[in-house]
């Protein structure tokens, strides 16, 4: 198991690319930082829990759009974006993509 995101500038049609997110594991009442990368010039981050990592539980993507949106000298109704899901397969990669515009986003659990 591994877990990997991508951001897509639905209204730009093109890659997020310098989108910070944060990746968290929820221990009872917490949440645990496992990492925090930015989206690269694909807009994409691989590897944010590697499958020796990976255990079922809930997990959280927060991505920073707001700041991304002011870097890129828009506006944003978003100030960020959390998806929260939750592994049950833990030997299975997860792909949570965030498809994203200044006034809708959208995931789903890709491959």
């Amino acid at each position: 198991m591994s877990l990997s995101t991508h951001v897509l500038d639905t209204a730009e049609g093109r890659p997020a690319v310098a989108v910070d997110v944060t990746c968290e594991f929820r221990d009872g009442d917490t949440w645990q930082v496992l990492d925090q990368r930015a989206t690269d010039v694909d807009g994409r981050i691989g590897g944010l829990v590697e499958r020796d990592d990976m255990r079922a539980g809930t997990y959280r993507l927060t991505f920073a759009t707001g700041a991304w949106a002011r870097a890129q000298g828009r506006d944003s109704f978003w100030p960020e974006v959390g998806i929260v899901f939750e592994v049950t397969a833990p030997d299975e990669h997860y792909h949570v993509p965030l498809l994203l515009s200044p006034y809708g986003y959208s995931t789903y659990r890709g491959s």
